[in-house]
């Protein structure tokens, strides 16, 4: 009897600190063992990453999971297939952390709550939240808002902006941009709020841009960069290197990484950015890697 239940008790500490599938593999030995790099990006945050006319996954974020790939195959010696995967906000950090996906980027900003349950990559863009109105709406700032409808995309930074800088507002959470968008354009709400380089994109595309305006005040400004579990150290080595080699090549003027760049944002791009916020990402990518050690040019 006593051996019984002493092999219960053993049984249910061994389950308990047994390591869960999700978690018996880093992202490295994952990826040595299946050659399949799996990723989660988004399905609308043009120019980031989205879905072009055909349906295929493409975008600014989409290029440096590519580069990321090409990297791991030239340390693993071996092809490394990319999967990807289409996450809404609010799922990108439970699937990195129960092994859905092994990186995410999209259009995802740094806070000191996600990083406590993922880690990081560098920052390789550049933008903050802002607020889309009518252009016949009289609101010029968010202190104007308060009793307002504001429309937000669930867990994202544009949510925790407008709770922290109006909570007198009427939160109104959407579950995607293109619900945002139609809310503000059939009047439902008196704003959305939005990262500003994804707010000018979509003004850029719609027909009754004249309708709309961002307003000049931000709200926050974030980092864009890449997430990944937890204790992988390794993978995200690798995903740094892959973006801050891309960021010096583009500082150097280097054609192939000013071509990928200048595909998204330059002047004859999908989305030409404002003198001020090209700018703005250019010298962000100078701060990342001028704290970085320099990557020989043989390298590049």
């Amino acid at each position: 009897m006593l051996c019984r239940k002493s092999c219960i008790v053993l049984g249910a500490f061994c389950t308990l600190f047994l390591p869960s599938p999700a978690s018996a593999y880093s992202v490295m030995e994952k990826v040595v063992k299946t050659g399949v790099l799996t990723v989660g990006t988004s399905k609308d945050a043009f120019p980031f990453a989205y879905k072009d006319s055909k349906g295929r996954l493409t975008g600014y974020s989409v290029d440096m999971l590519t580069l990321i790939q090409k990297q791991l195959e030239k340390q693993l010696k071996r092809p490394v297939r990319m999967e990807l995967v289409t996450l809404a906000p609010a799922d990108r950090i439970p699937k990195l952390k129960s092994g859905a996906v092994d990186i995410v980027c999209d259009a995802a900003s740094f806070t000191w709550e996600r990083n406590r349950d993922v880690d990081f990559t560098v920052s390789y863009a550049t933008t903050g939240t802002q607020l889309m109105v009518r252009t016949s709406n009289q609101v010029r700032d968010i202190g104007a808002l308060a009793g307002q409808k504001v429309g937000v995309m669930r867990s994202t930074t544009s949510e925790e902006a407008v709770r922290r800088l109006q909570p007198r507002a009427k939160v109104i959470l959407v579950q995607d941009r293109a619900e945002g968008h139609r809310l503000l354009q059939e009047n439902k709400i008196t704003a959305f709020a939005d990262d500003r380089i994804l707010l000018e994109a979509w003004q850029q595309k719609t027909p009754n841009a004249r309708d709309f305006q961002i307003l000049s005040a931000p709200l926050s400004k974030e980092g864009i960069a890449c997430m990944v579990p937890e204790n992988n150290s390794t993978f995200l080595d690798t995903a740094n290197y892959s973006l801050v080699r891309f960021m010096q090549g583009f500082i150097k003027g280097k054609p192939a990484y000013v071509q990928t760049f200048d595909r998204w944002f330059g002047s004859q791009s999908v989305l030409p950015l404002s003198r001020d916020l090209r700018e703005l990402v250019i010298e962000n990518m100078r701060l990342v890697i001028d704290n970085k050690q320099e990557i020989p040019d043989s390298e590049l």
